[in-house]
């Protein structure tokens, strides 16, 4: 299979060379570079934190070493959040990584001086966070998984691998802040296809909510990945199983848990773009001068079982274009 690979941000290093030196990074003990991560979710095997670290290494940075990092996790409890940011605010750190988009906006409300660097699938201009992407200003900067056609991109790719469907609903969470509706949307007219937003207003009524939208007579489902969606991929997965609706997402983890195809930008190269930042922004670059990095390639997954579960015959040349192929 052809494998795709990531292009380094390369403006984020040119952008340093008209830039001043601050002053020298925060210290903890044994000269090391204090820094803070905080993430949502729970520190055991947490894919993020493998990422953040492996981005580290590669710019020779390690914990333990010549970096301490203080990591903040908030269980999964969104009202955690802003304790941790103002906790972390507190002990001073270099340069503070956010992780989600659900996270930075309290990162950034609760400091103005520290530099901040984030990694969201969220708009971070339309959470205002940043001014434009290519001079976010402030004092955060970092990369965000979306792209202007995506949301088109993956919707063509998705009638291509299962030509029958002809009724989308598209499953999001109306929280969490990007443009794939009205894309997909224009995209959903231009491929002769209807399409059925389905909102994740309530987690606790997901069920109902999957259920009202096949009494809607969707036959396939196109799931806007977020926070709350990926949370609940093994249910939305087996809803569409139980169905026999063909499903399309955003990252290749859905394919590995039973979704018929993936098209999108891999989560873990971009936080290790994100950790790029580090080094610039420890020789004194304000993050806020800094553009903010969007994918630049992007990766197809498909499930050939789920692919033959569902009696859909994937043309050859359409697998001989994918990244991954599960079998």
């Amino acid at each position: 299979m052809l494998r795709r690979e990531f292009i380094a941000g390369a403006a984020v290093g040119c952008a340093l060379s008209a830039l001043p030196l601050r002053t020298h990074a925060q210290q903890s003990g044994m000269g090391r570079t204090r820094i803070g991560v905080l993430m949502y979710g729970t520190p055991e095997n947490n894919p993020s934190t493998q990422a953040l670290l492996e981005g580290f290494r590669q710019l020779g940075y390690v914990d333990g070493q010549n970096l301490a990092i203080e990591y903040r996790y908030a269980q999964g409890r969104p009202e955690r959040l802003p304790g941790l940011a103002a906790d972390l605010v507190q002990i001073k750190p270099a340069v503070i990584f956010a992780i989600g988009g659900d996270v930075t906006p309290h990162v950034t409300k609760a400091t103005q001086s520290i530099p901040i660097i984030y990694e969201m699938s969220a708009d971070p201009v339309q959470l205002g966070i940043a001014k434009t992407l290519a001079k976010p200003g402030g004092n955060a900067s970092g990369v965000t998984l979306l792209s202007d056609q995506l949301a088109a991109k993956r919707l063509e790719t998705f009638k291509e691998a299962a030509p029958r469907i002809t009724r989308v609903g598209l499953l999001r969470d109306p929280s969490h802040v990007d443009n794939e509706l009205p894309v997909a949307e224009q995209s959903a007219k231009a491929l002769n296809l209807d399409l059925l937003p389905i909102e994740i207003r309530n987690l606790s009524e997901l069920d109902r909510t999957l259920e009202t939208a096949k009494k809607a007579e969707i036959d396939s489902l196109y799931v806007v990945s977020s926070r709350h969606t990926d949370a609940n991929a093994p249910r939305i997965v087996e809803f569409a199983s139980q169905h026999r609706l063909p499903m399309v997402a955003g990252w290749g983890a859905w394919v590995q848990a039973g979704c018929l195809i993936s098209y999108g930008p891999n989560v873990g190269e971009m936080i290790r773009l994100a950790a790029r930042y580090l080094e610039p922004v420890l020789k004194g670059a304000n993050p806020g001068d800094l553009p903010v990095q969007q994918p630049t390639r992007f990766e197809l997954f498909v499930n050939l079982r789920t692919a033959k579960a569902l009696g859909l015959t994937i043309p050859e040349s359409f697998l001989l274009r994918a990244d991954k192929v599960i079998e």
